[in-house]
Parts: structure tokens; C-alpha cells; sequence
């Protein structure tokens, strides 16, 4: 059992910057790819940013690329989201997940979710 607990969201204006934490209990967590998944009203999550087990098989979705970027520190069992230059459409509830496998995690179908932390980027 893996349980999580993101931190870090606020509200910041265009072009700020946000650093997203989430720190898993259970011994397991370095086994598991882990990931960013954001979700606006009325629409289900979206893929945001994933990461393997072991640090690399980095993966983003297009709007992010070049802003975001996902890291974890197995030893704190922790792992982060650095958003930069963000934008009014990075506005959203923003999940950590723990997948098996990175597959799982892409498709939306992670083992584990947390309860999510707010990000609103005002224009």
C-alpha cells in the first residue's frame, strides 16, 4: 500500500514558477514509476509528466514540455514537479500517482492517487 500526500500548489500569476511535492509512505515507492496528472472541472484528469522507478523514462505531455519537469529523491521518497514560465491554462487540480509501471501510469491507470493539490495561474 502506497499512500500519498502532494504540497506546493498556490496561486501565482503568468510566467511564475511552482514547485509541486508529494511524499509517499510504504517501503515500496522506489519500485514504482510515478507521475502528475491534472484535472480542470467538468473534464477527467490528464497526463502531465511521468518518471521510471528509477529516476529516468522521463515523459511529458506536449504542453508542458520545455516548462516542467518531474524528479524524485527515492531516499525521501518524494517526488516533484518544477513548473516554470507557467500559464493560465496550467490551472487545474494537480494529482500524484504510483503506477507498477510506467505504461499503467500514461494511460491513466495508476495503482495509487493521492488527493490532489490546487494550481490557479492568473492572466
Amino acid at each position: 500500500q502506497v499512500q500519498l500526500v502532494e504540497s506546493g500548489g498556490g496561486l501565482v500569476q503568468t510566467g511564475g514558477s511552482l514547485r509541486l511535492s508529494c511524499a509517499a509512505s510504504g517501503r515500496a515507492f522506489s519500485t514504482y514509476a510515478m507521475g502528475w496528472f491534472r484535472q480542470v472541472p467538468g473534464k477527467g484528469r490528464a497526463f502531465v509528466a511521468g518518471i521510471r522507478w528509477d529516476g529516468g523514462g522521463f515523459d511529458y505531455t506536449d504542453s508542458v514540455k520545455e516548462r516542467f519537469t518531474i524528479s524524485r529523491d527515492n531516499a525521501k521518497n518524494t517526488v516533484y514537479l518544477q513548473m516554470n514560465n507557467l500559464k493560465p491554462e496550467d490551472t487545474g487540480r494537480y494529482y500524484c500517482c504510483a503506477g507498477i509501471d510506467q505504461f499503467r501510469l500514461r494511460t491513466g491507470r495508476p495503482d495509487y492517487w493521492g488527493q490532489g493539490t490546487q494550481v490557479t495561474v492568473s492572466s
